[in-house]
């Protein structure tokens, strides 16, 4: 797991709800268009995080099944207190769809990258402690029969 570049692109924490969508959906697209990828993650409609929810539809909008679209897969993926805390039901619930196997290395690395966030990180009962994403990628695991996984609910898939 390696992150190429990260850029902070200035819209205001927790308050995507004042911003207009259209603007972060031209924001998405200028990162579109210079990256040009064929899949996409992104937030699920349903995290309990207004700014998860705008980026997912600002990124929907953003990768509309057009002639020259190059994505041709989009997935959202689950935020620990986020995803989980919406009212749950059949509606808005995550749905994995994807799993996939990960090592003990990229589970590790995702805990150091959750830690630079330390506003972020809480005590072992929160699930964005290090216990419980932990946890999590065990649970993920043991759904498909292996030690950690990481899951995706799959959005459009174009073959």
């Amino acid at each position: 797991m390696a992150l190429k570049s990260f850029e902070i692109l200035g819209f205001p924490d927790n308050r995507f709800d004042t911003i207009p969508l259209l603007d972060i959906i031209k924001a998405v697209e200028i990162k579109k268009q210079e990256i040009k990828p064929e899949i996409v993650f992104t937030h699920h409609a349903h995290d309990l995080n207004i700014d998860h929810r705008k980026t997912f539809q600002a990124v929907l909008t953003a990768c509309r099944p057009m002639q020259d679209e190059t994505v041709r897969e989009i997935y959202s993926f689950e935020v620990p207190s986020s995803t989980e805390w919406q009212v749950q039901t059949s509606v808005n619930v995550f749905l994995p769809t994807l799993y996939i196997t990960i090592a003990e290395s990229h589970l590790k690395a995702k805990i150091d990258a959750m830690e630079i966030y330390t506003s972020e990180v809480r005590d072992s009962t929160h699930p964005r402690s290090e216990n419980a994403l932990k946890l999590l990628a065990e649970w993920r695991g043991l759904s498909i029969g292996t030690r950690f996984a990481e899951c995706f609910e799959m959005v459009r898939r174009i073959l």
